[in-house]
């Protein structure tokens, strides 16, 4: 996939970042069939799928580490696309350089500021200077392009491959549980049938502004055995007590216990204000990690 041209934009998936990005990484394992299309920002990785452009988009939401991904939770509902399904990609951080420098030619490592924060311990033990980068796939081909042997770029293996660098050392994370969960989005919903499997459900909405009203609201879901493995709010339309909130609930949409759950949701929020953003199916890393 890395090396073919997008042609056909129905067999296209878009991400946020340069090649050889994590959410590269996350385009070739959960959908290697389809060619990629690298976007500056997450807007236009959705402006693109948007304008048909690209089939699908691969979402990066919150990871293990860091926590959830800045301001991805306000463009999900405004962009108008739906969830089709999820995928857990294993950030493995690799310590590059160019090609002939070693551990010891090293003075700085460049990165993004969130890997820089993840490989604390190595830089510290290396004695390294960090400097911050917008991310890191662009780190490694900026050193690739200096070929300078005294700085280094923390980055993937596949940002390795593609820039022709050396990779000093692996694995450098600091958290052995470093991983980050992606949603895939598209045009439609794409709502599988209904069978035995484990299923996740993401709902936003918003309340009444009535005491006890996020309480009354969610109380269907425990009443009808529906568990929620997600629950967050953020601030709307610039008011302080204004708050729209995101749920991941286990369970396919149409199930008898869900469709209860959402009918008690929607009777405690204004009209209009509860979008089922997709119903999918379970990435299996739920159940591999006891989720």
């Amino acid at each position: 996939m890395k090396g073919r041209k997008v042609t056909d934009p129905t067999r296209t998936i878009a991400f946020q970042g340069m090649p050889g990005a994590y959410s590269h990484a996350a385009c070739q394992a959960a959908r290697p069939d389809l060619d990629v299309l690298p976007c500056a920002s997450f807007e236009d990785m959705l402006l693109a799928v948007q304008e048909e452009r690209a089939l699908c988009a691969m979402v990066p939401v919150e990871n293990s580490v860091a926590g959830r991904v800045a301001d991805i939770h306000h463009l999900l509902p405004e962009s108008g696309l739906f969830i089709t399904g999820e995928h857990f990609q294993r950030v493995n951080h690799m310590l590059l350089g160019v090609k002939g420098a070693k551990i010891s030619d090293l003075r700085q490592v460049k990165s993004h500021t969130h890997a820089l924060a993840q490989c604390r311990k190595l830089i510290r033990d290396l004695g390294l200077t960090p400097v911050i980068s917008a991310d890191t796939a662009g780190s490694a081909a900026e050193i690739a392009a200096a070929g300078d042997p005294s700085v280094a770029a923390i980055a993937s293996s596949l940002a390795a491959e593609l820039n022709g660098l050396e990779i000093l050392r692996a694995d450098i994370e600091d958290a052995a549980h470093n991983t980050t969960r992606f949603l895939i989005m598209g045009r439609a919903a794409a709502t599988p049938p209904t069978d035995d499997g484990r299923y996740v459900t993401t709902v936003v909405f918003r309340v009444r502004s009535v005491p006890a009203a996020l309480y009354k609201a969610l109380g269907g879901f425990a009443t009808n055995g529906v568990n929620l493995t997600k629950l967050e709010s953020y601030l709307v339309d610039g008011s302080f007590s204004a708050a729209q909130f995101y749920v991941d609930a286990e369970g396919h949409v149409e199930s008898p216990a869900m469709r209860m759950a959402m009918e008690e949701l929607r009777f405690f929020c204004p009209e209009d204000a509860v979008r089922v953003l997709g119903s999918y199916p379970a990435d299996p890393f739920r159940a591999r990690n006891g989720d």
